[in-house]
């Protein structure tokens, strides 16, 4: 059976940890790189719910798209989230291992896979960061083309394609025709998706301003969730996992999910 080292190899060498962004944590965040593996599971979280799914598979890793820690922790004890979900890893030995947002920038990866569920077309990388080791070029926002329609109807497509339950959006006034999609919080992108001359942006975690002041600035804005708009990255890490490692059985977590609710 392959190693955890084994398998990261696989899946950095399709997400580079170069590609990621300075502030970012990835890798293995959590277990020991000689570990072997029988059985994987993939969530888009790491929270205790995957574990004691993970758990009761009886898998030694959990590969996921956001990380364990996002900044360094001076105690892990079980007053703390970080510190009980580290606490369950280490005693039931399993092993946390993510790639974030170099997944999100790679060729092939979130944001491609959103602006393909989402159909579009002669898609794009919006300010290209650099290109990888096949000379392919990478970055965070993509954009393309979709058939000119209403807003309220590429909406709704949206949250069916997707399967939100809900989005929000605002109104500039426009049909949409050339879309930008950033999956989970990619509000600060506002200004260059404007200067590329799209006229629609699906994203998530907008705040209220951003609504209003994309407005004026003649841009439609789709907020359809940071889980909705991230999770189909997981069917590609399987993907891999399974094409890579046919003889490790890989599962999908089937207890987490968006813990927002709506009324």
């Amino acid at each position: 059976m392959p190693s955890i080292r084994e398998i990261y190899d696989v899946l950095f060498d399709f997400a580079p940890a170069y590609m990621k962004m300075d502030w970012d944590n990835v890798g293995l965040v959590c277990g020991k790189f000689d570990t072997e593996v029988h059985r994987i599971l993939v969530a888009l979280d790491p929270m205790m719910d995957v574990f004691e799914e993970a758990k009761a598979l009886s898998c030694e890793l959990v590969v996921t798209h956001h990380p364990l820690i996002f900044q360094s922790i001076k105690q892990v004890n079980s007053d703390s989230y970080d510190g009980r979900n580290l606490l369950y890893l280490i005693e039931n030995g399993i092993a946390s291992l993510n790639l974030h947002t170099n997944l999100d920038c790679c060729p092939g990866g979130v944001n491609d896979v959103l602006a393909s569920r989402l159909g579009l077309a002669d898609i794009e990388i919006l300010n290209p960061v650099g290109t990888d080791a096949k000379g392919r070029p990478y970055g965070l926002v993509r954009m393309g083309e979709v058939a000119e329609q209403p807003l309220a109807a590429f909406a709704a497509f949206v949250k069916r394609v997707l399967s939100c339950p809900g989005v929000r959006f605002s109104d500039a006034g426009k049909p949409v025709r050339k879309v930008a999609v950033g999956g989970g919080s990619c509000g600060s992108e506002i200004g260059d998706v404007i200067a590329a001359g799209c006229d629609t942006f699906v994203t998530a975690d907008l705040k209220y301003n951003h609504f209003e002041e994309a407005k004026y600035c003649g841009l439609n804005l789709i907020d359809a969730g940071h889980f909705e708009t991230e999770n189909p990255i997981c069917d590609v890490l399987e993907g891999i996992l399974r094409e890579a490692f046919p003889e490790i059985p890989v599962f999908r977590a089937r207890t987490h999910r968006d813990e927002t609710q709506f009324l």
